[in-house]
């Protein structure tokens, strides 16, 4: 394998990660629908979770690669079952199926 493709394994899954992240804290933002910052606050950090899930697993997978690939699959998993409409589940499991992949890619390759 040429340095290229190993510079590529080690890196997207953590950037990806993050930007999944960012993604799912984008809809935390809705969390302002007119309320003042102070009666907004609870519920905006209820909808960060998700968000820090997401953190916590690239934070994990960032060191071990085969647990970031577990904690992605099993949180795309987690989603698309509780949630069952299909057109969520593309947006927001296929990404983060996406993300444990490259995970899991990465540490096959190591």
């Amino acid at each position: 394998m040429n340095s290229a493709s190993a510079t590529f394994l080690l890196w997207a899954p953590r950037l990806a990660g993050l930007l999944v992240a960012a993604f799912l804290g984008l809809f935390a933002l809705d969390a302002f629908d007119g309320r003042s910052l102070a009666a907004a606050a609870p519920a905006f950090a209820i909808h960060l979770i998700p968000s820090l899930l997401v953190l916590a697993a690239v934070a994990v997978g960032w060191k071990l690669q085969w647990v970031g690939a577990i904690a992605f699959v099993g949180l795309a998993v987690l989603y698309a079952v509780r949630v069952g409409r299909l057109d969520w589940i593309a947006v927001i499991s296929g990404p983060l199926l996406v993300v444990g992949l490259l995970f899991l890619a990465g540490w096959l390759r190591r």
